[in-house]
């Protein structure tokens, strides 16, 4: 159980970050655009991240 924990953290901290970009982007013709990249950047990186450190916690071949 204890494994969930820093995942769920971190994914809360990546919605924050998410949130902070969504609306902190300056009004423009290219809005949607950058809020877009921020937004998919900050996905990519936290499944990037939670794929890595779960594959580290339970990995398909184990050494015995």
């Amino acid at each position: 159980m204890a494994s969930v924990i820093p995942v769920i953290f971190i994914l809360v901290v990546v919605l924050g970050l998410m949130a902070c970009g969504f609306l902190f982007v300056p009004k423009g013709p290219n809005q949607t655009t950058i809020r877009t990249a921020i937004m998919l950047t900050f996905a990519s990186c936290y499944l990037m991240w939670m794929v890595t450190y779960m594959a580290q916690l339970h990995p398909l071949i184990s050494s015995s």
